[in-house]
Protein backbone atom coordinates (compact mmCIF):
# COMPACT_ATOMS: atom_id res chain seq x y z
CA UNK A 1 0.00 0.00 0.00
CA UNK A 2 0.86 3.48 -0.89
CA UNK A 3 2.75 5.11 2.03
CA UNK A 4 1.00 8.22 1.93
CA UNK A 5 -2.22 6.61 1.98
CA UNK A 6 -1.12 4.94 4.97
CA UNK A 7 -0.14 8.15 6.42
CA UNK A 8 -3.74 9.17 5.67
CA UNK A 9 -5.29 6.25 7.16
CA UNK A 10 -3.49 6.69 10.61
CA UNK A 11 -3.89 10.55 11.06
CA UNK A 12 -8.09 9.79 10.37
CA UNK A 13 -7.88 6.95 12.92
CA UNK A 14 -6.69 10.17 15.71
CA UNK A 15 -9.42 12.21 14.68
CA UNK A 16 -11.92 9.72 15.26
CA UNK A 17 -10.22 9.59 18.59
CA UNK A 18 -8.72 6.23 17.99
CA UNK A 19 -5.37 5.83 20.08
CA UNK A 20 -2.39 5.35 17.63
CA UNK A 21 0.18 2.41 18.35
CA UNK A 22 4.24 2.78 18.57
CA UNK A 23 4.19 1.59 15.08
CA UNK A 24 1.48 3.94 13.55
CA UNK A 25 3.40 6.86 15.27
CA UNK A 26 7.22 5.44 13.46
CA UNK A 27 5.19 5.50 10.37
CA UNK A 28 3.94 8.69 10.65
CA UNK A 29 7.18 10.34 11.32
CA UNK A 30 8.76 8.62 8.40
CA UNK A 31 6.39 9.13 5.92
CA UNK A 32 6.37 12.53 7.12
CA UNK A 33 10.02 13.49 5.99
CA UNK A 34 9.39 14.46 2.41
CA UNK A 35 6.05 16.50 3.20
CA UNK A 36 4.59 17.26 6.99
CA UNK A 37 1.90 19.16 5.63
CA UNK A 38 -0.81 16.84 6.19
CA UNK A 39 0.98 15.83 9.51
CA UNK A 40 0.53 19.17 10.59
CA UNK A 41 -2.76 20.17 9.44
CA UNK A 42 -3.98 16.98 11.38
CA UNK A 43 -2.27 17.91 14.70
CA UNK A 44 -4.08 21.84 13.81
CA UNK A 45 -7.49 20.37 13.66
CA UNK A 46 -6.96 18.42 16.81
CA UNK A 47 -6.15 21.51 18.91
CA UNK A 48 -8.73 23.64 17.51
CA UNK A 49 -10.79 20.48 18.59
CA UNK A 50 -9.89 20.50 21.82
CA UNK A 51 -8.62 23.70 23.03
CA UNK A 52 -10.69 25.74 21.08
CA UNK A 53 -9.12 29.42 19.78
CA UNK A 54 -7.80 30.43 22.81
CA UNK A 55 -3.87 29.90 23.98
CA UNK A 56 -3.13 30.25 27.59
CA UNK A 57 0.20 31.80 29.43
CA UNK A 58 1.03 31.83 33.61
CA UNK A 59 1.71 35.79 34.67
CA UNK A 60 5.66 33.76 36.78
CA UNK A 61 7.74 35.30 38.79
CA UNK A 62 11.38 33.24 38.97
CA UNK A 63 12.81 32.12 42.25
CA UNK A 64 16.30 31.17 42.05
CA UNK A 65 15.79 29.35 44.95
CA UNK A 66 20.02 27.72 44.94
CA UNK A 67 21.60 26.88 41.49
CA UNK A 68 24.14 24.79 43.16
CA UNK A 69 23.54 20.82 41.79
CA UNK A 70 24.76 17.89 42.67
CA UNK A 71 24.97 16.60 38.70
CA UNK A 72 26.66 18.27 35.73
CA UNK A 73 24.81 18.07 32.66
CA UNK A 74 26.31 18.38 29.06
CA UNK A 75 24.56 21.54 28.13
CA UNK A 76 23.52 23.05 31.20
CA UNK A 77 24.53 26.96 32.33
CA UNK A 78 21.55 27.21 35.40
CA UNK A 79 24.19 24.88 37.87
CA UNK A 80 27.24 27.30 39.19
CA UNK A 81 29.93 26.67 41.86
CA UNK A 82 30.10 28.64 44.93
CA UNK A 83 33.35 30.12 43.24
CA UNK A 84 30.60 31.62 40.62
CA UNK A 85 29.09 35.47 40.31
CA UNK A 86 26.00 33.92 39.09
CA UNK A 87 25.31 31.76 42.40
CA UNK A 88 22.67 32.17 44.10
CA UNK A 89 21.11 31.59 47.70
CA UNK A 90 18.21 33.34 48.45
CA UNK A 91 17.58 34.16 52.02
CA UNK A 92 13.80 34.32 53.06
CA UNK A 93 14.17 38.21 53.28
CA UNK A 94 15.14 38.07 49.69
CA UNK A 95 12.02 35.85 49.03
CA UNK A 96 9.59 38.16 50.82
CA UNK A 97 10.50 41.10 49.08
CA UNK A 98 10.38 39.42 45.28
CA UNK A 99 6.64 38.63 46.41
CA UNK A 100 6.13 41.97 46.99
CA UNK A 101 7.47 42.94 43.50
CA UNK A 102 5.41 40.16 42.03
CA UNK A 103 1.98 40.61 43.76
CA UNK A 104 2.67 44.56 42.42
CA UNK A 105 3.12 43.33 38.99
CA UNK A 106 0.53 41.10 39.12
CA UNK A 107 1.93 38.29 38.66
CA UNK A 108 -0.02 35.02 39.74
CA UNK A 109 2.99 32.12 39.45
CA UNK A 110 5.46 31.86 42.07
CA UNK A 111 7.58 29.44 40.20
CA UNK A 112 10.20 27.81 42.86
CA UNK A 113 13.41 26.22 41.19
CA UNK A 114 16.62 24.94 42.46
CA UNK A 115 19.89 22.77 42.06
CA UNK A 116 19.58 18.88 42.35
CA UNK A 117 19.94 18.32 45.61
CA UNK A 118 22.64 20.47 46.56
CA UNK A 119 23.02 20.31 50.23
CA UNK A 120 24.31 16.71 49.20
CA UNK A 121 27.43 18.10 47.59
CA UNK A 122 28.42 21.17 48.76
CA UNK A 123 28.79 22.69 52.48
CA UNK A 124 28.05 26.04 51.06
CA UNK A 125 24.75 24.74 50.23
CA UNK A 126 24.65 22.66 53.99
CA UNK A 127 25.53 26.09 55.79
CA UNK A 128 22.97 28.20 54.14
CA UNK A 129 20.09 26.16 54.98
CA UNK A 130 21.21 26.04 58.65
CA UNK A 131 21.52 30.03 58.61
CA UNK A 132 17.46 29.79 57.32
CA UNK A 133 16.84 27.07 60.37
CA UNK A 134 16.41 24.30 57.69
CA UNK A 135 17.69 20.51 57.42
CA UNK A 136 16.95 20.46 53.24
CA UNK A 137 16.25 22.05 50.12
CA UNK A 138 13.30 20.21 50.25
CA UNK A 139 11.96 22.06 53.41
CA UNK A 140 13.11 25.38 52.84
CA UNK A 141 10.81 24.88 49.42
CA UNK A 142 7.83 24.22 51.58
CA UNK A 143 8.28 27.49 53.88
CA UNK A 144 9.20 29.67 50.63
CA UNK A 145 5.82 28.58 49.35
CA UNK A 146 3.74 29.17 52.48
CA UNK A 147 5.28 32.70 51.94
CA UNK A 148 3.87 32.66 48.18
CA UNK A 149 0.33 31.36 49.25
CA UNK A 150 0.32 34.21 51.66
CA UNK A 151 1.05 36.93 49.62
CA UNK A 152 -1.38 35.81 46.86
CA UNK A 153 0.75 34.08 44.67
CA UNK A 154 0.46 30.33 43.46
CA UNK A 155 3.56 28.05 44.04
CA UNK A 156 4.60 25.82 41.16
CA UNK A 157 8.05 24.09 42.15
CA UNK A 158 10.52 22.44 39.60
CA UNK A 159 13.24 21.32 41.96
CA UNK A 160 14.99 17.45 40.55
CA UNK A 161 13.60 14.25 41.96
CA UNK A 162 11.78 14.96 44.98
CA UNK A 163 11.25 12.10 46.96
CA UNK A 164 7.60 10.77 47.72
CA UNK A 165 7.41 12.32 51.10
CA UNK A 166 8.88 15.96 49.81
CA UNK A 167 5.95 15.68 47.34
CA UNK A 168 3.38 15.20 50.10
CA UNK A 169 4.52 18.12 52.02
CA UNK A 170 4.69 20.34 49.21
CA UNK A 171 1.11 19.52 47.71
CA UNK A 172 -0.02 20.87 50.36
CA UNK A 173 1.03 24.65 49.13
CA UNK A 174 1.82 24.02 45.20
CA UNK A 175 -1.02 24.00 43.21
CA UNK A 176 1.18 22.07 40.76
CA UNK A 177 4.87 20.69 40.27
CA UNK A 178 7.16 19.92 37.10
CA UNK A 179 10.07 17.71 36.13
CA UNK A 180 11.21 17.54 32.80
CA UNK A 181 11.57 13.94 31.79
CA UNK A 182 13.68 15.28 29.01
CA UNK A 183 13.99 11.51 27.65
CA UNK A 184 13.45 8.06 28.53
CA UNK A 185 16.80 6.93 26.67
CA UNK A 186 18.88 5.37 29.07
CA UNK A 187 21.76 5.56 26.56
CA UNK A 188 21.61 9.69 26.50
CA UNK A 189 23.07 8.46 29.74
CA UNK A 190 26.37 6.57 28.67
CA UNK A 191 29.78 8.38 28.87
CA UNK A 192 30.21 11.17 25.97
CA UNK A 193 26.62 12.39 26.19
CA UNK A 194 24.63 14.89 27.88
CA UNK A 195 23.53 13.08 31.17
CA UNK A 196 26.59 11.18 31.62
CA UNK A 197 27.50 13.06 34.98
CA UNK A 198 23.60 13.41 35.76
CA UNK A 199 22.46 11.22 37.69
CA UNK A 200 19.03 12.82 38.52
CA UNK A 201 18.55 11.80 34.70
CA UNK A 202 18.40 8.12 35.10
CA UNK A 203 15.29 7.59 33.16
CA UNK A 204 14.68 4.79 36.21
CA UNK A 205 14.70 7.82 38.61
CA UNK A 206 12.89 10.59 36.72
CA UNK A 207 9.75 8.20 36.22
CA UNK A 208 9.88 7.13 39.89
CA UNK A 209 9.19 10.98 40.78
CA UNK A 210 6.32 11.19 37.87
CA UNK A 211 4.83 7.63 39.42
CA UNK A 212 5.12 9.07 43.35
CA UNK A 213 3.51 12.41 41.73
CA UNK A 214 0.90 10.30 40.34
CA UNK A 215 -0.26 8.34 43.15
CA UNK A 216 -0.17 11.56 45.26
CA UNK A 217 -2.61 13.33 42.00
CA UNK A 218 0.05 16.51 42.05
CA UNK A 219 -0.65 18.09 39.07
CA UNK A 220 2.52 17.67 36.91
CA UNK A 221 4.33 19.34 33.80
CA UNK A 222 6.92 17.60 32.40
CA UNK A 223 8.11 16.99 28.90
CA UNK A 224 10.83 16.15 26.56
CA UNK A 225 14.39 17.97 25.29
CA UNK A 226 14.63 17.85 21.67
CA UNK A 227 17.85 17.94 19.73
CA UNK A 228 20.48 16.91 22.46
CA UNK A 229 21.15 13.73 20.43
CA UNK A 230 18.14 11.30 20.64
CA UNK A 231 17.02 9.69 18.15
CA UNK A 232 13.36 10.19 16.55
CA UNK A 233 12.45 7.00 17.89
CA UNK A 234 13.79 7.80 20.92
CA UNK A 235 11.81 10.84 21.30
CA UNK A 236 8.75 9.12 20.18
CA UNK A 237 9.27 6.47 22.94
CA UNK A 238 9.55 9.67 25.43
CA UNK A 239 6.36 10.70 24.53
CA UNK A 240 5.19 7.45 24.58
CA UNK A 241 5.76 7.25 27.91
CA UNK A 242 4.10 10.17 28.89
CA UNK A 243 1.17 9.12 27.47
CA UNK A 244 0.96 5.79 29.56
CA UNK A 245 1.61 7.87 32.77
CA UNK A 246 -1.33 10.11 31.74
CA UNK A 247 -3.44 6.87 31.22
CA UNK A 248 -2.22 5.40 34.08
CA UNK A 249 -2.83 8.39 36.62
CA UNK A 250 -4.47 11.17 34.80
CA UNK A 251 -2.28 14.25 36.52
CA UNK A 252 -0.15 15.25 33.08
CA UNK A 253 -1.67 18.66 33.11
CA UNK A 254 0.41 19.95 30.19
CA UNK A 255 3.68 18.71 28.12
CA UNK A 256 6.39 21.21 27.22
CA UNK A 257 8.35 20.25 24.29
CA UNK A 258 11.50 22.39 24.66
CA UNK A 259 14.47 22.75 21.52
CA UNK A 260 17.87 22.66 22.71
CA UNK A 261 19.57 25.41 22.26
CA UNK A 262 23.47 25.43 23.08
CA UNK A 263 25.19 27.83 25.74
CA UNK A 264 28.57 29.15 25.98
CA UNK A 265 30.51 27.57 28.22
CA UNK A 266 29.29 24.01 28.35
CA UNK A 267 30.30 20.55 26.99
CA UNK A 268 27.84 20.67 24.02
CA UNK A 269 29.02 25.20 23.22
CA UNK A 270 29.53 23.57 19.46
CA UNK A 271 25.89 21.01 19.18
CA UNK A 272 23.83 22.95 16.88
CA UNK A 273 20.66 24.28 18.15
CA UNK A 274 17.81 21.61 17.41
CA UNK A 275 16.65 21.59 13.77
CA UNK A 276 13.87 23.58 12.78
CA UNK A 277 11.76 21.00 10.50
CA UNK A 278 12.68 18.23 13.19
CA UNK A 279 11.20 20.22 16.10
CA UNK A 280 8.00 21.31 14.52
CA UNK A 281 7.53 17.39 13.18
CA UNK A 282 8.24 16.50 17.04
CA UNK A 283 5.39 19.40 18.28
CA UNK A 284 2.90 17.92 16.08
CA UNK A 285 3.55 14.31 16.68
CA UNK A 286 2.95 14.75 20.40
CA UNK A 287 -0.47 16.73 19.58
CA UNK A 288 -1.05 13.46 17.89
CA UNK A 289 0.22 11.50 20.34
CA UNK A 290 -1.91 12.55 23.00
CA UNK A 291 -5.10 14.73 21.20
CA UNK A 292 -6.25 16.24 24.42
CA UNK A 293 -3.32 17.16 26.30
CA UNK A 294 -1.89 21.01 26.95
CA UNK A 295 1.08 21.22 24.89
CA UNK A 296 3.18 24.39 25.01
CA UNK A 297 6.49 25.45 23.70
CA UNK A 298 8.85 27.86 25.33
CA UNK A 299 8.36 31.27 23.14
CA UNK A 300 12.34 32.84 24.27
CA UNK A 301 13.52 29.55 22.79
CA UNK A 302 12.29 30.41 19.34
CA UNK A 303 11.91 34.06 19.51
CA UNK A 304 11.81 34.72 15.77
CA UNK A 305 8.96 31.99 15.16
CA UNK A 306 7.07 31.05 18.18
CA UNK A 307 4.00 32.07 17.19
CA UNK A 308 4.13 29.50 14.03
CA UNK A 309 3.46 26.36 16.47
CA UNK A 310 -0.17 27.72 17.07
CA UNK A 311 -0.21 25.85 13.58
CA UNK A 312 1.39 23.23 14.41
CA UNK A 313 -1.15 21.79 17.84
CA UNK A 314 0.58 24.05 20.71
CA UNK A 315 -1.82 25.49 23.23
CA UNK A 316 0.46 27.24 25.90
CA UNK A 317 2.95 29.07 26.37
CA UNK A 318 4.45 27.91 29.63
CA UNK A 319 5.15 30.50 32.07
CA UNK A 320 6.00 34.17 30.94
CA UNK A 321 7.57 36.29 33.64
CA UNK A 322 7.67 40.49 33.34
CA UNK A 323 10.01 40.88 35.96
CA UNK A 324 12.75 38.19 36.27
CA UNK A 325 15.02 36.46 33.68
CA UNK A 326 14.44 32.88 32.37
CA UNK A 327 17.57 31.82 35.18
CA UNK A 328 17.81 28.55 33.27
CA UNK A 329 18.06 30.25 29.38
CA UNK A 330 19.12 33.95 30.94
CA UNK A 331 20.52 34.49 26.95
CA UNK A 332 16.54 34.17 25.59
CA UNK A 333 14.59 36.90 27.20
CA UNK A 334 10.95 36.75 27.62
CA UNK A 335 9.11 38.54 24.64
CA UNK A 336 6.57 41.14 26.18
CA UNK A 337 3.67 39.78 27.02
CA UNK A 338 1.78 42.57 24.93
CA UNK A 339 3.83 41.03 22.11
CA UNK A 340 3.06 37.72 22.78
CA UNK A 341 -0.67 38.76 22.46
CA UNK A 342 -0.39 40.50 19.56
CA UNK A 343 0.96 37.66 17.73
CA UNK A 344 -1.12 35.10 18.49
CA UNK A 345 -3.94 37.44 18.00
CA UNK A 346 -2.43 37.80 14.17
CA UNK A 347 -2.34 33.50 14.02
CA UNK A 348 -6.16 33.45 14.98
CA UNK A 349 -5.92 33.01 18.84
CA UNK A 350 -6.78 34.80 21.78
CA UNK A 351 -4.06 34.87 24.89
CA UNK A 352 -5.95 34.37 28.46
CA UNK A 353 -3.97 34.00 31.53
CA UNK A 354 -4.33 31.25 33.43
CA UNK A 355 -3.05 29.84 37.08
CA UNK A 356 -0.36 27.23 37.45
CA UNK A 357 -3.10 24.44 37.40
CA UNK A 358 -5.11 24.32 34.09
CA UNK A 359 -9.24 24.09 35.28
CA UNK A 360 -9.44 20.48 34.01
CA UNK A 361 -7.21 19.83 37.30
CA UNK A 362 -8.63 21.54 40.28
CA UNK A 363 -10.57 18.84 41.72
CA UNK A 364 -7.26 17.67 42.44
CA UNK A 365 -6.15 20.33 45.17
CA UNK A 366 -6.87 20.50 48.71
CA UNK A 367 -10.25 23.15 49.29
CA UNK A 368 -8.30 26.01 51.19
CA UNK A 369 -6.15 26.23 48.02
CA UNK A 370 -8.84 25.96 45.76
CA UNK A 371 -10.45 28.76 47.83
CA UNK A 372 -7.29 30.87 47.64
CA UNK A 373 -7.40 31.27 43.66
CA UNK A 374 -11.44 32.52 43.79
CA UNK A 375 -10.45 36.12 44.39
CA UNK A 376 -8.81 36.94 40.69
CA UNK A 377 -10.42 33.96 39.21
CA UNK A 378 -12.85 34.51 35.78
CA UNK A 379 -16.02 32.27 35.45
CA UNK A 380 -14.07 29.80 32.84
CA UNK A 381 -11.48 28.97 35.70
CA UNK A 382 -8.77 31.16 34.18
CA UNK A 383 -7.14 34.42 35.93
CA UNK A 384 -9.36 37.24 35.32
CA UNK A 385 -8.41 39.85 32.22
CA UNK A 386 -8.92 42.67 34.81
CA UNK A 387 -6.33 41.21 37.06
CA UNK A 388 -3.20 40.69 34.87
CA UNK A 389 -3.29 42.80 32.39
Amino acid sequence: MNKLVLNSESLNKVLEERKLSRQEIIQIYENSQNNPSELFLTSQKLRDVFKKDTVTFSKKVFFNIINLCKDTCSYCTYKSEPSEQKMSMMSKQEIKQLLILAKKNRCVEALFVTGEQPEQKYQEARDWLKINGFKSTAEYLIHASELAIEAGLFPHTNAGNLNKEELKELKKTNVSMGIMLENTSERLTKKGMPHYLATSKIPKARLEVLENAGSLKIPMTTGVLVGIGETPIEIIDSLLTIRELHETYGNIQEVIVQNFQPKQDTVMNSFPPANQNYFKTVVALTRIIMPKMNIQIPPNLSPNSYHEFLSLGINDWGGVSPITPDYVNPEFSWPEIEKIEENSKNAGYELKCRFPIYPEFFSFLDKKLRSKMKDIEDEYGLVSETYWK
